[in-house]
């Protein structure tokens, strides 16, 4: 982990503003992470198994007229490590290159992460190779009073309304568990409204059994929309289903699945918002 760098201490004010009310620290025992916020999930989750999905060039085949940088955002970032992995891979950046070996890299996107738990932010933003193109933020993505102003704040820093790409990496369970049906809903509708593209791996509903499971072994309550959830079964065709049907977004392409067996899904919006934006790139 590299020190702190002096440029990030000016980001540090709006950043925690955006830091949700209450605490959400990581827990010494795996099965007490009720929002997903594992300590050490890279160890078990390697970002190897989604990087290596994405084909190369994805970024320009996306898009080839749009002026840079891109922005994207990461949603459910954990500390970082896959974030910092796919931003490499999108940039054809090798492994150990950071900020100092790639001073252009913030020239063609940036990227900003954000995680309900502070702990794992604090965690990301030292250990991160490319602060300056690379932010990361404590965020309740749920809460529209703290999302909206922070998001427009960072959108606005670079004249833009919205975010060309979103990256929601295995975070669609946790959302459901803890907002239930409506909030899964309100969640996808939000960030379909945000972005021309979204890269989604949503968790397979086996994976809500064990989320369950292991509160239960650790005699707490169970989570609370769990046992009333009506979307449900095969949850990678849910999501598309609500994702097409209600969030005028078509799926664009399955990456495959990983070996956790969760599938990468590519979304593209049908909204005006980055038709506008790229027609008129392509007339100046």
């Amino acid at each position: 982990c590299s020190r702190r760098a002096p440029a990030r201490r000016a980001r540090e004010t709006e950043e925690k503003m955006a830091a949700p009310m209450r605490e959400h620290s990581p827990a010494s025992e795996p099965g007490a992470a009720p929002y997903g916020n594992f300590p050490n999930y890279s160890r078990f989750h390697p970002p190897e198994g989604r990087v290596s999905l994405l084909p190369g060039g994805l970024l320009q085949s996306l898009f080839p007229a749009v002026s840079r940088p891109l922005l994207g955002l990461d949603v459910g970032c954990n500390s970082g490590e896959l974030s910092v992995a796919l931003y490499r891979h999108l940039l054809g950046l090798q492994e150990g290159e950071g900020s100092l070996d790639q001073p252009a890299a913030g020239k063609d996107l940036n990227l900003l992460c954000c995680d309900i738990d502070p702990v794992l932010i604090e965690r990301a933003q030292q250990c991160s190779p490319f602060p300056a193109s690379i932010s990361f933020a404590s965020l309740d993505i749920m809460d529209s009073s703290a999302r909206e102003p922070f998001l427009s704040s960072y959108l606005g820093r670079f004249g833009h309304s919205t975010f060309d790409i979103i990256f929601c990496m295995s975070v669609t369970m946790w959302i459901h568990l803890n907002h239930g049906d409506s909030g899964l809903m309100e969640f996808l509708s939000f960030l379909s409204s945000l972005c021309k593209y979204l890269l989604i791996e949503p968790q397979p509903w086996k994976c809500y059994r064990a989320a369950a499971r292991r509160l239960r072994k650790l005699g707490r309550n169970d989570f609370d929309h769990f046992r009333s959830l009506a979307i449900n079964g095969d949850m990678a065709e849910r999501i598309t289903q609500i994702l097409t049907k209600d969030c005028a977004m078509e799926l664009v392409c399955c990456f495959g699945s990983t070996s956790w067996d969760r599938s990468l899904l590519l979304f593209k919006s049908n909204s005006s918002n980055h038709e506008g934006r790229e027609s008129s790139e392509q007339e100046q």
